[in-house]
């Protein structure tokens, strides 16, 4: 019996229409309703993904910043933490400076920018959340960051990819959450990280856990999942690592999970 079921946000549990569709409410309350803990694993701010937990009415810690978070709704007590190092903080942002590229800073769970753009307003509209234009990143890069993005075209990211790998790769953990998205987190800052953990919390085996993602984001949590399942629109190389591939994000995969893991059993 699986007893813990962590779910991506983005392409996984919402809709491209960026909903949760009824089908997939009504499974997640029935598993919950079995006793099961049912938490989301995500990429955004606790602020953001607060709002998506609490519409699904969670009361329980959930994983957010890729992983460097874990934080309960009720209370807001923070459970798990990881800061990316003040050292590769600098030189990332001195990188971005140098080549021109669009960087956000994540600090006490508000989001920074250097200037107000397009990059900026579309990611605050998908996540929901308000931003602020910070000129001076210095002093935020001396304050704990738990995650620091670059948004720019999937080719130019690629490339930094391969420049910044021999720079900081050795104390950043690098991860692309979109195609257009890259994100860097503490080495121990992943999903997979935080879905340990939260196991440990609640009082169960790694194999009495579902991990559901789309993105190459969610690899870390699939793989140290009981069970890793990859949405019908994920990318190709997450599918490749899973252990199940259900429908689409807009075919309701995660309620078709649900229903043939834990309902029908």
């Amino acid at each position: 019996m699986y007893k813990l079921i962590a779910i991506d946000v983005d392409d996984t549990l919402l809709n491209d229409n960026l909903e949760v569709t009824p089908a997939t409410r009504t499974a997640l309350k029935a598993a919950l309703d079995r006793g099961v803990t049912v938490t989301l694993a995500t990429g955004r701010m606790f602020a953001s993904a607060r709002q998506v937990a609490e519409g699904l009415q969670l009361n329980v810690p959930i994983i957010t910043y890729q992983g460097s978070l874990v934080k309960t709704l009720l209370d807001g007590k923070v459970l798990y933490e990881r800061a990316v190092p003040g050292d590769a903080a600098v030189e990332l942002n001195q990188y971005c400076l140098d080549n021109g590229l669009h960087l956000q800073l994540y600090v006490d769970d508000k989001l920074y920018v250097r200037e107000d753009n397009e990059k900026v307003r579309d990611y605050a509209r998908q996540s929901n959340i308000p931003y602020n234009v910070e000129p001076d990143f210095a002093s935020l890069l001396k304050q704990p960051l738990l995650k620091m993005l670059i948004i720019d075209d999937p080719d130019r990211l690629d490339a930094a990819i391969d420049e910044l790998q021999p720079l900081i790769g050795d104390r950043l953990h690098m991860t692309k959450s979109k195609a257009h998205y890259l994100e860097f987190m503490h080495k121990e800052g992943t999903k997979g990280h935080a879905l340990r953990f939260i196991a440990e919390h609640i009082g169960c085996t790694m194999e009495e856990t579902i991990a559901m993602g789309d993105g190459w984001n969610d690899r870390e949590m699939l793989m140290a999942a009981g069970l890793g399942v990859a949405m019908g629109n994920a990318q190709p190389s997450l599918k490749e690592i899973a252990d199940y591939i259900t429908l689409s994000n807009n075919e309701d995969g995660i309620a078709h999970v649900v229903e043939k893991f834990i309902l029908n059993k």
